[in-house]
């Protein structure tokens, strides 16, 4: 069974009933983030790489058919017509790495009907899981101040494949490194890590713990100081470091506890021993608001180690995303329930200094000071270009960082700046909601007994 049978059943119902309606014209599906989340100044775009494997590699195999057909509860060759569907279609998006404002489309799918309804929960799943995190990650590099942050979220996150999303979104957004052995592998990201306090009250005493744990490992080590009473355990820790002469890029590690005091007294017990190189690593439910807090209070951290609260983005969990059809067969289309209004037409960001973006229609030129962000990612089914680099992702959100507003880069009651909508957009917008709006009164105001299907035969309705 293939990743098809990854979607909400919903997305299987509806492919099913285009193919038998024969809808299988060109539609544009455009994914966007209605607003930011609450103490948000901006998004990072995200999820798009793991996306585009799945599209590459999609396909409706009689697996997936009799999978569908058993939570249908019908027979297999009721689904017959979904058999061998792939992905044909087209894809442009903003690419990873890139910061985003709410209302602006990170990615806009345009295939046959049925295929691009039937991949809407796979996508939107990646691009929203994923720009979460890597928003979340951005926030926490910016609180840091220059200080090296490292990933330490795997065992809380929400599952295997979260934590390697994690890891290597949180590299891309600027982390120094991973606990993450397998994403540090595959993703060549520096790997990170100390000991557990399991490893220290396995030995009888603190000193035996941490000379056992610098004999197994030459160079530079990191030794944990809170197990049972902090200040002690830095004085532990810096007799044993003098006495092995491993000073220089070891550290120690704080993990709870009032970490801006424990930070100055460990600070002074280490220079007081000659061991001014051994730095201060602090981890313990950290997040970008606690991070900010230390740097702000002059704490001597050298390192933050952020796990869960960035891992799962535990203050802002979800994004207000939506997959929504803007264009069927050369006709605009667009949503007009309350607050959920959507915008018609396939569309085109355009990035201005200052972050005064314009969303515009795909075939708009630029404004003079413009750049287009959707850039072509597939056609026909096939990726256009090379998989970037995680470093290539990375340069790409430090420059765009580099150039966001003071305000939306604050941490606490930030301000995100505001897409405008082109005059172009604006218009079509007006003429496709008064279609349907006359449409939508005629229909209620004139009774009939046929209408006609997509497919062009009559059926029978009540008057």
């Amino acid at each position: 069974m293939s990743d098809a049978t990854t979607t909400d059943l919903y997305e299987v119902t509806m492919a099913l009933s285009y193919l038998r309606e024969n809808m299988t014209g060109p539609a544009t599906f455009s994914l966007f983030v209605r607003d930011v989340p609450a103490d948000r100044g901006f998004l990072v775009a995200a999820g798009l790489e793991s996306a585009l494997e799945y599209l590459s590699g999609f396909r409706v195999d009689p697996e997936d058919v009799d999978a569908f057909a058993s939570a249908l509860h019908r027979p297999a060759r009721a689904l017959e017509p979904l058999h061998g569907l792939r992905f044909t279609g087209d894809v442009r998006a903003v690419p990873e790495g890139r910061i985003v404002l709410p209302g602006e489309p990170l990615l806009e799918v345009t295939a046959s009907l049925p295929q691009a309804q039937l991949v809407e929960t796979y996508v939107l799943n990646q691009l929203s899981h994923q720009t979460a995190i890597a928003s979340k990650a951005a926030r926490c590099v910016l609180a840091a101040a220059g200080h090296p942050v490292v990933d330490f979220s795997l065992r809380r996150t929400h599952g295997p494949q979260a934590g390697f999303q994690a890891a290597r979104l949180s590299a891309m957004t600027g982390f120094a490194g991973t606990s993450n052995v397998a994403a540090a592998t595959a993703e060549g990201i520096p790997a990170v890590g100390t000991m557990a306090h399991s490893f220290v009250a396995a030995f009888p005493t603190e000193e035996e713990a941490f000379r056992a744990f610098a004999r197994s490992h030459p160079g530079p080590v990191t030794l944990l100081v809170d197990t049972y009473d902090t200040e002690a355990g830095i004085h532990i820790a810096a007799r044993v470091l003098r006495a092995l002469d491993r000073g220089p890029g070891s550290a120690v590690r704080l993990d709870s506890g009032d970490l801006g005091a424990l930070a100055v007294r460990a600070r002074s017990i280490l220079d007081g021993a000659g061991l001014p190189d051994v730095e201060i690593v602090a981890s313990g439910g950290l997040d970008e608001y606690a991070v900010d807090e230390l740097v702000r209070s002059g704490a001597p951290i050298d390192i933050y180690a952020v796990g869960t609260r960035m891992g799962v983005s535990s203050d802002a969990p979800y994004l207000d995303s939506a997959y929504k059809m803007v264009e069927y067969d050369g006709r605009p289309v667009m949503k007009l329930s309350s607050a959920k209004v959507t915008a018609p037409g396939q569309k085109q960001v355009f990035r201005r200094p200052g972050y005064a973006d314009v969303i515009g229609l795909a075939d708009e030129q630029p404004p003079e000071d413009g750049r287009p962000l959707l850039e072509t990612m597939m056609q026909s089914g096939t990726r256009t270009g090379k998989r970037p680099t995680l470093g290539e992702c990375r340069e790409r959100f430090t420059a765009d960082l580099a150039a966001l507003p003071p305000a939306a880069r604050r941490i606490r009651a930030p301000v995100a700046p505001r897409a405008t909508t082109s005059p172009r957009l604006s218009a079509l917008a007006d003429r496709v909601r008064r279609r349907i709006e006359e449409e939508t009164r005629a229909m209620a105001a004139r009774p009939r007994s046929s209408y006609r299907t997509a497919s062009g035969s009559q059926r029978s309705v009540p008057t």
